[in-house]
């Protein structure tokens, strides 16, 4: 019986993979195409662990995907199925990153197929149907006139330094002007499914690109990434991602050559503003990516004057050079250990390829910074190699927002420069105010700094920004929890575990806010959770000694703390950590005497020293207002 012939059942749902179908009780079941392809493969393997890196894999093959994206189809899922404890009913989610299917499954083969039932051929790619409805309608003047494309090569061969001299103005007069806007991922009409991996690189290089010219709010890619093949219509993306226009489009690579059709969509009417088709050959790539970016921008009037002589100061970047980076900022952005690690890694291979590409020179100090950030390397060793690497990047481009973000960064936390990283925060902002990463980086600075309106502004803006990242959402709460505002910050960190429930940062913080309100259990339960995720890392061990011995079990407590001193395997943690847990244990002066060690070895967050609600118990006391004073606090008295 040829594959595919089957069906599943569990409980009172029917999953019929031919048909891709999901039903209960009969009824259809409404899920997305990269959802259904997830339940399918949990069902297909129903009562075994499947690792996240191994769902990513298969579920977007020659993809590189942010994991938010797995655990928004896992949320889905869960929401489908109703199973919205998260637990053993039909989907686990299994310590150490994975997840399992749990439900008693049955596999039902067919009697017969039905007639004209095929298998669909692996190498075509679909359009979905909103999409496809979509550009049937905007090119269908295209379709009927080849003279259209004999305008478009006219147009090209129009100088540069003409076509984008002047600020453009909005192609729809009278229209409601645009002020937001959001990149679909491009879908990729190539029968070589390897090339998902080029589209979502144009997908990527046109959303950095609008974000540099433009004056209006561009998504991020880390919030776009999940629409890939997408079934939603115009107007509930655009609701779900609060912006006024989208654009979406195809590319075509053929050979030598690529074709790329966009078209740009108003949200609230789906209403189709411009469209346009560009056919280059794939050597001048970079080009059609600002190119496409620029005539976007003019369509909607928002066109910065000095942007054309930024562009042509741009080096060209080789292919596996820019395949490099962009893994390298995939695993960074997983704010684990591994992917901290092998984002390095990348960055380190696509600085060996082109050793003039300052981008991933910036995604080194970014991944340095995270390493010290998370408590897995000391920050005497991470923050200098991150300002090195930063400095490095600026040689090259001293354009580069991302350059200054993470140089701004690592001196606010290693040099304690608060005004020189202040000065850096924001010529970043004025190089790209869409950069998210910015405002994440420079709420952290402004909480630090006592100034907690504007950190909640500016982590707010980072959240507009890139409103599906789970960091931004995470610290989102975190600020609200060193601003002592529990009730909001509790809210905060439930709504992101809840986006992901192995999103170990987000666990930490909310345990953190239960542990400085007293609720010791539940500050326990989530540290737990944490370690189920990553492991017995220094920092989860830290906080899980804090809480036991808060809690009363000092026995516990004194067992992890012995553990934590004489690790039998290579474990590091932070004088800051040791700190805290003595204060726990009620020792002021031990504690005050790890802090003096953290300010020495310039741990990063001693930055928090006027702020932290943990150490509110050592105020008064003159050790303390003298590391105050040491890194410079705005906070001293």
């Amino acid at each position: 019986m040829p594959e595919g012939k089957h069906f599943y059942e569990f409980g009172p749902f029917r999953l019929d993979p031919a048909e891709r179908l999901l039903l209960r009780d009969g009824k259809a079941v409404s899920l997305t195409p990269k959802a259904f392809d997830t339940l399918l493969l949990l069902v297909e393997n129903s009562g075994h662990l499947l690792k996240k890196d191994e769902l990513m894999q298969r579920v977007w093959p020659e993809t590189f995907v942010e994991e938010v994206n797995l655990a928004q189809n896992i949320s889905a899922i869960r929401r489908a199925l109703d199973d919205k404890n998260g637990g053993a009913h039909y989907v686990e989610t299994v310590a150490k990153g994975g997840y399992r299917f749990t439900a008693e499954t049955r596999k039902i083969v067919r009697e017969s197929p039905r007639l004209g039932d095929q298998t669909p051929d692996p190498t075509t790619v679909p359009v979905p149907e909103p999409v496809r409805r979509r550009w049937s309608i905007a090119w269908l003047a295209v379709t009927a006139s080849a003279t259209i494309l004999v305008i478009a090569a006219a147009l090209f061969l129009i100088p540069r330094a003409v076509k984008f001299r002047a600020k453009a103005t909005s192609a729809i007069p009278g229209a409601p002007s645009i002020h937001s806007i959001a990149v679909l991922p491009l879908v990729n009409l190539s029968s070589d499914p390897a090339q998902e991996y080029f589209s979502d690189g144009l997908t990527d290089e046109l959303i950095t690109k609008l974000a540099k010219i433009g004056s209006f709010q561009v998504i991020s890619r880390t919030s776009v990434v999940g629409y890939k093949h997408s079934v939603k219509k115009v107007p509930e993306i655009g609701e779900e991602l609060h912006v006024d226009s989208i654009v979406e489009g195809t590319i075509e690579r053929v050979s030598n050559h690529v074709r790329i059709r966009v078209q740009l969509i108003r949200t609230s009417t789906d209403q189709h503003l411009w469209a346009e088709s560009y056919d280059r050959e794939l050597k001048d790539v970079l080009q059609l990516e600002s190119d496409v970016a620029h005539e976007i921008a003019q369509q909607i009037g928002h066109v910065a004057s000095e942007q054309p002589g930024r562009l042509a100061r741009e080096r060209p970047v080789s292919t596996e050079a820019h395949e490099n980076y962009l893994k390298g900022r995939y695993r960074w952005n997983q704010r684990t250990e591994s992917g901290l690690r092998a984002g390095i890694e990348h960055f380190q291979k696509a600085i060996e390829l082109q050793p003039t590409y300052a981008q991933p020179y910036a995604g080194l100090a970014d991944c340095y910074i995270m390493l010290a950030n998370w408590g897995f390397m000391p920050g005497g060793e991470a923050y200098p190699k991150a300002e090195q690497a930063a400095r490095k990047a600026l040689e090259i481009d001293d354009q580069l927002a991302e350059a200054h973000t993470s140089l701004a960064y690592a001196t606010f936390l290693y040099d304690w420069d608060w005004d020189g990283a202040e000065k850096k925060f924001r010529r970043a902002i004025e190089l790209n105010p869409n950069y998210a990463t910015t405002h994440h980086f420079y709420s952290i600075y402004l909480m630090a700094a006592g100034r907690q309106a504007e950190a909640q502004s500016e982590i707010k803006r980072a959240q507009e920004l890139d409103p599906l990242s789970l960091i931004i959402n995470s610290v989102v709460g975190w600020i609200y929890y060193e601003g002592r505002q529990y009730d909001q910050a509790i809210q905060q960190c439930e709504k992101t575990v809840e986006m992901d429930p192995s999103y170990a940062p987000a666990l930490l913080d909310l345990g953190t806010i239960y542990l400085r309100t007293g609720k010791y259990e539940k500050a326990i339960a989530q540290f737990e959770r944490a370690r189920t995720v990553v492991g017995d890392k220094g920092v989860v061990l830290s906080y899980l000694a804090q809480a036991r011995s808060l809690a009363g079990d000092k026995a516990e407590a004194q067992k992890i703390l012995l553990r934590l001193e004489r690790p039998s395997t290579p474990l590091f943690v932070s004088a800051w950590d040791f700190a805290l847990i003595h204060l726990a244990f009620g020792d002021k002066e031990k504690a005050l005497s790890f802090l003096e060690k953290a300010v020495d070895q310039h741990v990063g967050w001693v930055v928090r020293l006027g702020v932290d609600p943990a150490l509110d118990s050592l105020r008064t006391e003159p050790r303390f207002r003298a590391l105050q004073r040491r890194i410079r606090s705005p906070q001293t008295n």
